[in-house]
């Protein structure tokens, strides 16, 4: 029996166009970062939606979002991308041999690190990754050190090679979040995280009157508290938590501007295992090489 599902093609090129626009939320934001116009990107998920007789996007304010179908779609195509490029570096890729010392924030590194490590480790089995978890500012100054060798950082805003925008939104308990509570309680990450900053000054463009009622150093710290519904905090949009949800527009919370999420890649000349392993990061965070 003939099938026209056997027709249809998830090539690489369209697959990175889908997860870019998912990622990013936005046809123009992801445009830049598969080298395409935002008019190409449109019509490349018009005609995965049409081929799949799937609706994939809603629209939503200026950007858009995944359906459930989308959702689905989308864990099979971060899948079969890893996949593919998994193989071109197994076929064509050096025998690599050695050390490379990584440098992210907590949240970034249990949030993107383990399909990276896990995609580099099936190719480049020989190489050791050293993890290095701590604040932006403390990782900059390691990498200019010389003591690292890639690290992922938070910035002001995006722009640098290797670097896009970072949505934040304010994580709440599911029951029992203290969103109508004045002055608002928070959970905040210690003074000089740009999470923090720019989530009170959202707070206080919108004249809600707040209290910082529980500080860490340590993503651990402030989800505890927020899951324990004691406060609200910040976080990326990406963060996920058993019993918290991002909050919801009748929470009455003010938008919190971006951040930027940056690579940056040692370059000696000495070992090609840096420029390795940021590719994989790369693929993993979508950004535009």
């Amino acid at each position: 029996m003939f099938d026209d599902s056997s027709l249809i093609q998830l090539g690489p090129d369209l697959l990175r166009s889908f997860v870019a626009a998912a990622d990013t939320g936005s046809f123009t934001k992801a445009a830049p970062m598969v080298h395409r116009t935002q008019s190409a990107v449109s019509m490349q998920m018009k005609k995965l939606e049409k081929d799949l007789g799937r609706e994939l996007f809603r629209r939503e304010g200026r950007g858009v979002v995944l359906t459930s179908e989308g959702d689905v779609l989308y864990r099979y195509a971060r899948r079969l991308l890893a996949l593919h490029d998994e193989a071109l570096v197994a076929m064509g890729g050096p025998k690599l041999n050695g050390l490379v010392r990584f440098g992210a924030p907590e949240d970034y590194s249990t949030r993107y690190l383990p399909g990276a490590l896990q995609r580099f480790a099936a190719a480049h089995p020989r190489v050791q990754v050293d993890v290095y978890c701590d604040d932006s500012a403390r990782l900059r100054d390691k990498y200019r050190a010389g003591e690292l060798d890639v690290v992922l950082t938070t910035e002001e805003q995006a722009g640098a090679e290797d670097s896009r925008p970072l949505p934040l939104a304010w994580l709440v308990a599911d029951r029992g979040a203290p969103v109508d509570r004045r002055p608002l309680p928070l959970a905040l990450y210690h003074m000089g995280c740009l999470y923090r900053r720019n989530a009170l000054s959202a707070l206080e463009r919108a004249g809600i009157p707040y209290r910082v009622a529980y500080g860490s150093p340590s993503m651990t710290g402030v989800l505890a508290a927020i899951h324990a519904g004691l406060a609200v905090g910040p976080v990326s949009v990406g963060t996920t938590m058993k019993g918290c949800r991002l909050a919801l527009p009748e929470d009455g919370l003010p938008d919190i501007s971006p951040v930027g999420i940056r690579l940056r890649v040692r370059r000696d000349g000495a070992t090609p295992i840096p420029d390795s392993f940021a590719d994989f990061l790369r693929q993993e965070l979508t950004l535009a090489l």
